[in-house]
């Protein structure tokens, strides 16, 4: 039989205040030992996993036998996922450990924790409960709330219960998304049944099916017939319920027998109500609304300013010679001749930027933080957590970071005297000072970064971001990839990732990630080919240009060029007579756009076509956005389009 030592921390819509369940067993003892020396070294790799893969779950094991180690961690589906859900485990098991941290108990290797105030649970084992999806041990609770009374309402509350789970649990299984809220309505008592259901992510849909139909099963037995309220809470698959008052964050997913409002009484209230009173229920909701979210951002806020000194604890202890240092606010507020209008260089989504003079003559860019702004946090924790990591001579170079209170975030890089490569291709007098052979050099060396993010570095990384405005150019030309703050690390053995959140600038984004979510090198691959087209043809991916009578994207219309064998009309001014290496650099950029990311060649092999004149290349397909216009004026050269940056999230 296993100890189950339960962590209670009381949730005030499900559970009254100090009620314990399950067991009255609340020890947890770690003592100084391989096998928990293993947990704790799982625990960190499952919360730094739930983050990286910005899911709500992960399994796992760590150690060998006798001392192996098998895990599960799990937050629940209403909770935001990634950062969040592992700030939430986080937090359950140091509250354990430090709530025990004095008791004597003998050691136990058989761990689940259940916190309720954090909506998240965990379970450790020497033995492998992970691929047997056996959900003991099972956690019961009911809340504070009046039974029903025996008899016909209490059986047609079973009923509804019943139904409503089961349908709950078959139109989720199938689904990526492994949780489901909805609500029925109970008759007889006129009130609302909300509920959840939920399994670890991964998890077959035959196992979390049947895992949720035997708990289901399980409930009158288990919390009680009369209850309506209460949780079966599982290591692989739980649920919860309640009556009157809807517990989980968001809309409820389906709904199940609710109540159609009398016709009549639509029609008496809607008559009664005055501008006035529109305006004012208007006015409040909005109010309301507001404080809502700005107390779900003040919240984002906190937990992402610790996430942030955790990693920079991490810096001064494990990289304390990397050459990554930590500014004093005054030395970057002297250095910027406190941030004045004639030091700053640009503005972006992150915040402004300035130029900075430090002691001894070093020129530096400062990215000062955007007061408030979630986003602009979580660029600055990725790009101190993966740039400061990374060393290539086409990769901007981080220097390190100022931090003061909770106001000041800023990031310091290595200054770049000619500034983003889209200030050059696309101003009228200066793509004139960018000859054949500078281009070549930029096209070669933002090459060599991807591969080097790619291939060659520590961590497989895919930028997501690459554009001509993050291509920054040194004293002699030389680009160098920056802005890290949408990237993302790939393990080893993954090809690609799925996402809900899109981010990147709109032109550059590849079909299968602005549609379908997937995200993966190829993506970059796809960005790096518009690239080429923009640097060659000095016009924006954008901008619609004319050809036969219609308007093209820049991407259509180079294809449209290069097909008839017209591709010198895509050429910028008079940039050089290497007719051939420039027909060669705009077929890989077709061949880097094509719409099927398994058309498209790795990066180790676009440097191989762009340095080898032996290499034969592929005829490119059609490429991805082949979007059409009719002409209108065709008079007129271009019709530009703004550089949009967008952020979408898909609902899948």
């Amino acid at each position: 039989m296993l100890l189950v030592a339960l962590l209670l921390l009381s949730s005030p819509m499900l559970l009254a205040e100090g009620q314990s369940f399950c067991s009255n067993t609340n020890i947890l003892h770690m003592p100084n030992s391989t096998y928990m020396s293993n947990l704790n070294s799982l625990a960190k790799a499952l919360f730094a996993n739930v983050t990286n893969s910005n899911s709500h779950s992960a399994n796992g094991t760590a150690g060998t036998s006798p001392n192996k180690v098998y895990g599960v961690v799990i937050c629940r589906g209403d909770t935001a996922p990634g950062n969040d859900c592992a700030n939430r485990l986080n937090k359950v098991l140091d509250a354990a450990i430090n709530n025990n941290a004095s008791s004597s108990c003998s050691s136990q290797k058989n761990i689940t924790l259940f916190g309720h105030g954090y909506l998240a649970q965990l379970r450790f084992s020497d033995q492998d409960f992970i691929s047997s999806f056996s959900n003991a041990p099972e956690c019961t609770v009911s809340a504070n709330l009046n039974p029903l009374p025996v008899g016909d309402a209490s059986e047609h509350f079973n009923k509804l219960f019943y139904k409503m789970m089961v349908k709950l649990t078959d139109s989720m299984v199938s689904k990526t998304i492994k949780y489901k809220t909805g609500e029925g309505w109970l008759s007889e008592t006129s009130q609302t049944v909300y509920g959840l259901v939920q399994c670890t992510e991964g998890m077959l849909p035959e196992a979390c099916q049947d895992c949720l139909r035997s708990t289901i099963t399980k409930r009158e037995q288990m919390v009680g017939s009369g209850q309506m309220g209460g949780a079966i809470l599982g290591v692989h698959c739980s649920l919860w319920y309640q009556t009157g008052v809807q517990f989980f964050a968001g809309h409820p997913m389906l709904s199940l027998s609710m109540p159609t409002p009398n016709k009549f009484w639509i029609w008496i209230t809607i008559g009664s109500f005055s501008v006035i009173v529109s305006v004012s229920w208007l006015l409040i909701h909005i109010w309301i609304k507001t404080e809502r979210k700005r107390e779900r951002a003040r919240y984002e806020l906190q937990l992402l300013s610790i996430a942030i000194q955790n990693v920079l604890n991490l810096w001064r202890i494990e990289e304390g010679n990397s050459g990554f240092s930590l500014y004093d606010f005054a030395q970057i507020k002297e250095a910027t001749d406190n941030f004045s209008s004639e030091n700053k260089l640009g503005q972006g989504g992150f915040g402004p930027v300035y130029k900075g003079l430090l002691p001894g003559g070093l020129e530096v860019a400062v990215k000062r933080l955007a007061a408030c702004s979630v986003q602009g946090l979580l660029e600055f924790k990725n790009e101190i957590q993966l740039i400061a990591k990374l060393q290539h001579k086409n990769l901007v170079k981080l220097l390190g970071c100022c931090i003061q209170g909770d106001q000041e975030k800023m990031l310091v890089y290595e200054y770049m005297q000619n500034k983003s490569l889209d200030l050059y291709i696309f101003d009228s007098k200066k793509r004139a000072q960018l000859n054949w052979s500078m281009r070549l050099h930029i096209i070669d060396g933002i090459a060599q970064g991807i591969l080097y993010l790619h291939k060659h570095s520590r961590l497989c990384i895919v930028h997501r971001d690459l554009k001509a405005s993050n291509i920054l150019l040194d004293s002699d030309m030389t680009p160098k990839i920056s802005d890290f703050g949408m990237a993302r690390i790939f393990s080893s053995n993954a090809m690609e990732l799925n996402t809900t959140r899109i981010v990147g600038t709109h032109g550059y984004i590849s079909p299968e990630y602005a549609f379908d979510g997937v995200c993966s090198v190829k993506s970059d691959v796809f960005s790096f080919g518009v690239l080429v087209l923009e640097i060659i043809s000095g016009k924006r991916t954008t901008g619609f240009y004319p050809y036969d009578g219609k308007l093209y994207n820049l991407i259509s219309y180079a294809w449209k060029l290069w097909r008839v064998g017209e591709w010198c009309q895509l050429v910028c001014c008079r940039i050089g007579n290497n007719h051939e290496m420039m027909e060669r650099c705009i077929q890989v950029g077709l061949l880097c756009v094509q719409e099927s990311a398994e058309d498209r060649p790795a990066m180790d092999h676009v440097l191989t076509m762009l340095n080898s004149k032996n290499v034969n290349l592929p005829k490119p397909k059609q490429p991805a956005y082949f979007f059409v216009r009719s002409s209108l004026l065709s008079s007129e050269p271009e019709v530009p389009s703004s550089n949009i940056n967008i952020s979408i999230t898909l609902e899948r």
